[in-house]
């Protein structure tokens, strides 16, 4: 009579274990889920600051690259005018 006393506590103690198991287990997996989450949101966030930083990039290219024609524009422009200034001396 007493070992079936103990077993019916150690089943008691079994399944409170379970249970516990079983809570532990949502709650982890409830974890992961608001993680994955995080990790999308925030891969999105760096995918659209990459798409800026590239436009961004694209324009100071062209920018520079409009710098660089105006600044060969004057050269030419200067070079043009010391060559017409030593013709006529």
């Amino acid at each position: 009579m007493e070992n079936t006393q103990e077993l019916q506590q150690r089943i008691k103690e079994l399944e409170d274990k379970l249970l516990q198991l079983r809570l532990s287990r949502r709650v982890l997996l409830h974890l992961l889920e608001r993680m994955e989450q995080k990790k999308t949101a925030f891969l999105e966030k760096l995918e659209r600051e990459n798409r800026r930083l590239h436009r961004a990039n694209q324009h100071y290219a062209q920018s520079l690259l409009q710098k660089n024609r105006q600044i060969l524009e004057l050269k030419y422009k200067l070079e043009q005018r010391y060559n017409s200034e030593s013709t006529e001396r």
